[in-house]
């Protein structure tokens, strides 16, 4: 009785209390009305919408275990003789980066967990954000008003792969050395300063005394500076400008129909984070990932066989196995292309397209209305084809930098692998994109059919003269909204021959953007309809909107 009473006015005692600090707070700033705009907020409920919140809850599983692995690991380079718990390597003189990161592995209670852990949900972090990246793609979420988010999206995605190397160089073991040995030839490659550059960064010759202190710095400081900053603003971003939402009964343009943010999205968005950090533990506990005692501590005369870096950069690997070798020597400087090229410009080129396609198709389109209803990747031929040609392209650089392990595997020479890859790289994209474009436009033809005929039900009927034929039956209303209701721009109108010279080529690629198409016969009405419910929220909706 008396421990009940005690307990009644201790929680008395803390809502009196927190009343009261609420109250002070929200006489000094808007806490009541952010606060109730906030728990009001719909959110389109889709499976794909959950990519985003898988690399948000990586980055936060990322912070907590590479938290715990600084208060083990020294990054310093100096030689110390190996005394920790795994035999093969007693007394053998290692840095001490190397020596803490078996002691983390070996010594250290629960440290083998955490540090896979760490490993694996780097890659399930930079997994989700370009998987993430593809679905805005394909998707069109990247037009206006969103054009910020994309470009904050593609920074994190470049900074992701920066953290990742970053960390995959710190345990100075053979495979991270050979990496790091990679990075200063790339370094050197780049024109006139990149010997100086080089011999900066590495603070002399390579291997130098101070890229793993430097490393370091940037791994748990710089960079995920950037990312919690970059991650913020995109989530602001998603708050104040709406999530984009698949086309449906009920949804247009100008409005999000979903679940409340509280309690319904919190409680799901809760149980993903459960779901995220236990499937990463999981696979900590039973898949073993960079196991740096079997490699052994760095040498610089040294270097793994088999040596494959983490999948996200093996693209490069993959570049610069392919590149033939080539060298300039031009008033006394020696110009790698085999490496430049491939190492520095490719990326350099690929993330600047990533950066401007935004720009690029809204020049094309010419559109500037504010879209809120996601594509379907089928109603847009040629940039789901481009997409899919990109995979591609990725995917056969990422099996030419593993060409080595193939050869060996398949018992293929390593010179023919070579050159399949090499002719790969450029006839199975261009293979993908039109594979890709005509399978959308037949997906297309197969909906107008279906808008025509009807489903079929199953059912064959035989008439009286001993004829056979297939009953249909019509869309369900869900449906036929989900195939009408969508937006394809028409191409632009050629200006002529005597028209400067960009406006053509805008015309042109406008004309094979959106040339090719399916025409839905729609009545007078059902044009109105569906202009009302995709017109732009800004300027408002055709009238006879209901």
């Amino acid at each position: 009785m008396l421990l009940g009473r005690r307990r009644a006015r201790v929680e008395a005692r803390a809502r009196q209390g927190a009343f009261r600090t609420y109250v002070v707070v929200d006489r000094r700033t808007p806490a009541s009305e952010l606060a109730g705009q906030l728990l009001r907020k719909a959110f389109p409920d889709h499976w794909s919408f959950l990519l985003g919140e898988i690399a948000l809850y990586s980055f936060v599983l990322l912070v907590l275990t590479g938290s715990y692995l600084t208060l083990f690991f020294d990054p310093s380079l100096a030689e110390v003789p190996y005394r920790g718990s795994y035999g093969p390597l007693q007394g053998l003189l290692v840095s001490r980066a190397y020596d803490s990161t078996l002691h983390i592995s070996f010594d250290v209670r629960g440290g083998l967990l955490i540090r896979q852990m760490h490993h694996w949900a780097a890659l399930v972090f930079v997994a989700a954000i370009g998987v993430h990246m593809l679905r805005v793609f394909f998707t069109g979420a990247f037009r206006r008003p969103r054009e910020t988010n994309w470009f904050a999206g593609v920074t994190l995605f470049l900074l992701a792969l920066m953290e990742g190397f970053c960390g995959y160089s710190l345990p100075d073991d053979l495979l991270s050395g050979t990496g790091l040995r990679t990075a200063d030839s790339i370094v050197q490659s780049i024109p006139v300063v990149g010997t100086y550059l080089a011999f900066f960064l590495w603070g002399g010759q390579y291997p130098g005394e101070v890229i793993d202190r430097r490393l370091y710095i940037v791994h748990v400081l710089f960079v995920p500076g950037l990312l919690a900053a970059l991650i913020v603003l995109h989530v602001i971003m998603v708050i104040y400008l709406k999530h984009t939402q698949w086309s449906g009964r009920g949804r247009t343009n100008r409005n999000v129909v979903g679940l409340p943010f509280f309690p319904v999205y919190t409680a799901k968005s809760v149980g993903l984070s459960l779901i995220v950090f236990g499937l990463v533990a999981a696979m900590s506990a039973v898949a073993q990932i960079n196991p740096i005692w079997s490699y052994g501590p760095f040498r610089a005369d040294q270097v793994s066989t088999d040596a494959q870096p983490d999948w996200y950069v093996g693209f490069l690997e993959g570049a610069l196995r392919l590149m033939p070798g080539v060298e300039w020597n031009v008033a006394g400087h020696t110009v790698m292309w085999n490496v430049f090229l491939p190492a520095v410009v490719f990326p350099a080129l690929l993330f600047l397209v990533l950066y401007l396609y935004p720009v690029f198709e809204r020049w094309v389109t010419g559109d500037m209305v504010e879209h809120h209803l996601c594509d379907r990747p089928r109603d847009r031929p040629v940039r789901t084809g481009l997409g899919v040609a990109a995979v591609v392209g990725y995917a056969v650089l990422l099996m030419a930098g593993g060409n080595d392990v193939i050869a060996t595997e398949f018992r293929i020479d390593v010179n023919l692998l070579t050159w399949i890859f090499r002719a790969s790289l450029f006839i199975a994209p261009a293979v993908a994109f039109m594979l890709t474009r005509r399978i959308c436009l037949a997906l297309q033809r197969h909906e107008l059919r279906l808008m025509e005929e009807g489903k079929e039900s199953g059912l064959i009927q035989q008439d009286v003269a001993g004829g056979m034929s297939e009953t249909h039956r019509p869309l369900d209303p869900e449906e036929r909204y989900r195939l009408l209701v969508r937006e394809i721009p028409l191409p632009l109108r050629h200006p002529g021959p005597d028209a400067p010279l960009r406006q053509r080529l805008r015309a042109t690629l406008s004309a094979w953007y959106y040339g090719d198409r399916v025409e839905t016969p729609l009545t007078d009405e059902e044009r109105l309809q569906i202009s009302g419910r995709t017109a732009d929220p800004v300027a408002g909706g055709a009238p006879g909107e209901e």
